[in-house]
């Protein structure tokens, strides 16, 4: 088998250079800004995913919660988990974003100069597009294929809908209805 050759910086321009359209994830994992914690930690349990999109009833996007954020919250006492909303956890500062028109490499600094591993992506007229994460600005740097759908994950809507959700893989409790 033949081995290929590393990128060339060209072809780095050239990846930083396309659009975040090109390279962000389309299908991802959202939650309602009022929806309890508890609930936002079983949707990423089943989804399997890393990061979820925090929305307002309206659809507009809220922020971004990683994993880490919210099994932080999910440390608490129990007593105090079901008070506590999502949009508890958003900082109280505006999460950068990007929108689906601008380059890779304004992302990148982006990610850079705020310390942020992924970013909400929003079309131009301010509707949640997708979730550009570094993974696939690196994905996209050694060439491979755009992920648009994370292996696991299948819901668009804004609200957030439990029994539709498959249950994570290699799972071996008690699948919830």
């Amino acid at each position: 088998m033949e081995e290929q050759q590393p990128r060339t910086a060209h072809g780095e321009q050239e990846v930083l250079a396309r659009t975040v359209a090109v390279v962000m994830r389309t299908a991802v994992v959202t939650i309602d800004v009022d929806e309890t914690v508890l609930v936002a930690w079983e949707l990423l349990e089943r989804s399997g995913s890393r990061h979820l999109l925090v929305v307002h009833p309206d659809g507009r996007c809220a922020g971004l919660l990683d994993r880490a954020d919210v099994a932080v919250a999910c440390a608490a006492p129990a007593s105090s988990l079901s008070g506590l909303r999502v949009g508890d956890l958003l900082p109280a500062r505006r999460s950068a974003l990007v929108h689906v028109g601008q380059t890779v490499r304004h992302a990148a600094d982006l990610m850079r100069c705020t310390e942020a591993d992924a970013l909400p992506v929003l079309e131009e007229d301010g509707r949640l597009a997708g979730v550009l994460t570094a993974a696939d600005i690196v994905a996209a740097l050694a060439g491979r294929p755009v992920q648009k759908e994370p292996a696991d994950t299948r819901p668009r809507a804004p609200s957030t809908v439990l029994p539709g959700l498959p249950p994570r893989r290699g799972y071996r409790g008690t699948a919830v209805p």
